[in-house]
């Protein structure tokens, strides 16, 4: 049975749009899938379904957290596959020595990359900025919070996808792979 990671964007982040992860267990596990698990508390989840596409399972989460938790969070569906097509087309992967300062931001569909390309007039150097195949990288080598390209990253540039950073994106990818069967 397949696995798939479900990103799930600004959540738990001070004290709106809350949702534990408890919870977040519970609704997938009543949604129908299987060896559900989540990763930290930024609202990661590692699932495997029967059947269904990435897309599919986006909506059918986002639904169950509105209908449940009364809040309307993007959610975001990658498989097993997917995750370590990420991961292995980062180019900016040898210029980051600190995976806190190396961010991926995730899509549902690939056709929303092109409306990151904005984030680019924001990179000032030694920032990099990449739009790979299936997720778009950020490299912030002085920090994150003091860069304009992550801030945009992470505000309404940003709004259709949700970011992750380097650790966290290889944490999900191997427990992806893990329960990829």
């Amino acid at each position: 049975m397949p696995a798939f990671v479900a990103l799930l964007r600004g959540v738990n982040v001070g004290k709106a749009r809350r949702v534990p992860m408890v919870a977040l267990r519970g609704m997938l596990t009543r949604l129908g899938y299987t060896g559900v698990a989540t990763a930290l508390n930024s609202g990661n989840a590692v699932f495997r379904a029967a059947k269904g596409t990435s897309a599919r399972h986006a909506s059918d989460i986002a639904a169950a957290i509105s209908d449940n938790l009364q809040i309307e969070v993007l959610v975001i569906v990658k498989s097993a596959s997917e995750m370590s097509a990420i991961v292995s087309e980062n180019p900016l992967l040898t210029d980051a020595p600190n995976p806190s300062r190396l961010l991926v931001a995730f899509v549902q569909d690939s056709k929303a990359l092109s409306g990151l390309a904005a984030i680019e007039s924001f990179v000032v150097p030694p920032e990099r900025f990449a739009i790979g195949r299936k997720a778009a990288y950020l490299l912030c080598p002085d920090g994150i919070r003091g860069s304009n390209a992550g801030a945009a990253l992470l505000g309404k540039t940003g709004r259709a996808a949700t970011t992750r950073n380097w650790s966290t994106v290889l944490r999900l990818q191997a427990l992806s792979s893990e329960h990829d069967a």
